[in-house]
């Protein structure tokens, strides 16, 4: 679908905002729309923890979808988490860009087909180092980047772990962050180039 105009996104926020946040940044939609958002956008918040959803009939509307972090289990079962999850079927079959973070990526994953749960190992907390494949490394997403590393770092911290289907795993190795070019990657992902 082509856009006339302004873009639109919309940010699934998958946690609360805490006092710290509210304090520091006014809330976690100022954190993920200060990180990928661009002048001239418009962002709008759903509370889908809250259980605030879209209208099924506005989706077309939005050029790419965010879904935050959150304290909950990819793998619950909550009404909130569960009507997500038919949500991002819907967004894939529309062949909307959806990026998710943290437990965005996991919800996203379930929702894909891939399996969620808990570890086996435990707490995963640190730096981590993700090698890029190198036919995913010829992707648009990528032309923000006037050199394309071969690996980049993540910080990470969770006690739950995906499988994704067998056309999506990557390898992981350990390293410091590369939070501006993740940021490049994100931006670019969103907006389809």
């Amino acid at each position: 679908m082509k856009f006339v105009g302004e873009k639109r996104f919309a940010l699934f926020l998958a946690g609360r905002d805490s006092d710290h946040v509210k304090k520091v940044y006014g809330g976690y939609y100022n954190v993920f729309v200060d990180a990928f958002g661009e002048e001239g956008e418009q962002w709008d918040l759903f509370r889908v923890v809250d259980g605030e959803f879209p209208d099924k009939e506005e989706l077309h509307k939005y050029h790419g979808f965010v879904i935050s972090g959150s304290p909950s289990d990819a793998h619950g079962n909550d009404p909130w988490i569960l009507k997500l999850c038919l949500l991002l079927q819907n967004l894939y079959a529309m062949e909307k860009e959806v990026l998710g973070i943290c437990f965005g990526h996991q919800v996203l994953c379930r929702a894909l087909g891939g399996k969620v749960g808990r570890s086996y190992t435990g707490w995963d907390i640190g730096l981590r180092k993700v090698k890029l494949m190198q036919d995913l490394q010829a992707h648009t997403v990528f032309g923000c980047l006037t050199e394309i590393p071969t690996f980049l770092s993540i910080i990470q911290c969770h006690q739950d772990e995906k499988e994704f289907a067998e056309d999506t795993k990557s390898r992981l190795e350990v390293a410091e962050p590369d939070r501006k070019t993740w940021e490049k990657i994100c931006r670019n992902f969103l907006r389809g180039r």
